[in-house]
């Protein structure tokens, strides 16, 4: 399961409104091979199932991942940024054992 903090479900929900999306949205967040620590993390927003998915829903935010994502993100918090030291979506993943100074990869 992802939880979604506060600030990072009233980041996600102007993103929607800004794109017009209608409540067939949901956020897709998966892990890819890449970055300089080995996986990095990817979010967007999508209206398709596919197979395998498993979906959360926290504050209303309805989350999508497909089943490998699933094993690197479970109990992983996502969270938004806006002050100085960076601005953006974090996840506090405890399955990480070292991420990238930026913090969009991570290895296990």
């Amino acid at each position: 399961m992802i939880t979604i903090t506060a600030k990072a479900k009233s980041k996600i929900d102007e993103l929607m409104q800004e794109s017009q999306m209608d409540t067939t949205y949901f956020l897709r967040v998966s892990v890819k091979g890449g970055g300089c620590s080995g996986l990095s993390y990817n979010m967007d927003f999508d209206n398709e199932e596919q197979t395998g998915d498993q979906f959360f829903e926290d504050k209303g935010v309805r989350v999508a991942l497909d089943m490998k994502s699933f094993l690197y993100l479970a109990g992983t918090e996502l969270d938004f940024s806006d002050g100085l030291n960076g601005k953006g979506f974090n996840f506090n993943n405890p399955n990480a054992s070292r991420s990238c100074a930026c913090g969009e990869s991570f290895s296990v």
